[in-house]
C-alpha cells in the first residue's frame, strides 16, 4: 500500500469506542483518561489505537517516572487493513511524542491467553522486560473482565454472588522509550523475546474483529475523526 493511502489522526471517543467494541477481543474501551488515534486507509476508517494511564497509577513508577511521564498502549483495535501494524504503531508513537512532550516511556502488554506473544512490538523494536504478575479477573453474565475494567464498570460488585473471581494471566510486558536517556536506563531490563504461542483464539477472532462488510463502521474521517 502506498504511504499516501494511510492516515493516522485524532479520533473521536465514539469512533474509538466503536473500534474497541467491535474489533478488539476485550469488547470495551477503557474508562480511564485516554488518547485516541484513528486509522484510515483510502479514507476508510480501519480502527483505532488508544493510549491511557493503564491498569494502575504505578505503571511507570518502578522506572523512576511520574505518572505524567509514561503511559500504556491499551488498545490496538483494527478491522481488515493493508498497512503493517508495526508501522501504524510507530506513526502513532511519533504523534504521541510530538503532542505530549513530557512523555518518556510507553508500556504495553501481550496476553498469552489470547494467543498473543507481542510480535508487533518485537517488529517495532520494543524491549521485552518479562511478565507481569497475574491479578484477579471476573466473570459476569458470561463475559470475562479484566480487574480494573470490571471494577470501573460495576463498582462494588466484586463479591456479588453472580460474579466469579478467577486468576488472570501473566502478560508479556513490552517497553518503548521515547528518548535516548530512557532507553539507556531500561536497556539492562531487556530479555530475549518470547516466541509465538499457539493461536488459542483462532476460532474466535473472526467474530471479534469484523471485516470491511461491517455496515455500522464509521466510513471516513468526517464520521470518525
Amino acid at each position: 500500500m502506498a504511504k499516501a493511502d494511510l492516515r493516522i489522526d485524532w479520533a473521536t471517543h465514539a469512533a474509538a469506542k466503536y473500534a474497541c467494541e467491535n474489533w478488539h477481543y476485550s469488547g470495551c474501551i477503557p474508562k480511564s483518561k485516554i488518547v485516541k488515534f484513528g486509522i484510515w486507509e483510502s479514507n476508510l476508517y480501519k480502527g483505532a489505537i488508544v493510549y491511557g494511564v493503564g491498569a494502575t497509577s504505578n505503571l511507570v513508577k518502578t522506572y523512576g517516572l511520574g505518572q505524567n511521564e509514561g503511559c500504556e498502549l491499551v488498545r490496538i483495535a483494527l478491522k481488515d487493513h493493508d498497512a503493517e501494524v508495526s508501522r501504524i504503531i510507530a506513526i502513532s508513537l511519533m504523534l504521541l511524542k510530538k503532542n505530549f512532550r513530557g512523555l518518556r516511556l510507553v508500556v504495553s502488554f501481550a496476553d498469552p491467553e489470547q494467543g498473543h506473544h507481542g510480535g508487533v512490538y518485537q517488529a517495532s523494536g520494543w524491549l521485552f522486560s518479562g511478565n507481569s504478575m497475574a491479578s484477579n479477573e471476573y466473570i459476569y453474565k458470561g463475559k470475562r473482565w479484566q480487574g480494573r475494567s470490571f471494577r470501573n464498570s460495576f463498582k462494588g460488585m466484586e463479591n456479588h454472588p453472580d460474579v466469579q473471581t478467577v486468576k488472570g494471566s501473566s502478560k508479556h510486558r513490552y517497553l518503548m522509550p521515547l528518548d535516548a536517556a530512557m532507553r539507556a536506563q531500561i536497556q539492562p531490563l531487556s530479555k530475549p523475546y518470547p516466541k509465538r504461542v499457539k493461536q488459542a483464539m483462532a476460532g474466535v477472532q473472526p467474530e471479534q474483529r469484523r471485516g470491511s462488510t461491517d455496515p455500522h463502521a464509521p466510513k471516513d474521517k468526517a464520521n470518525a475523526g
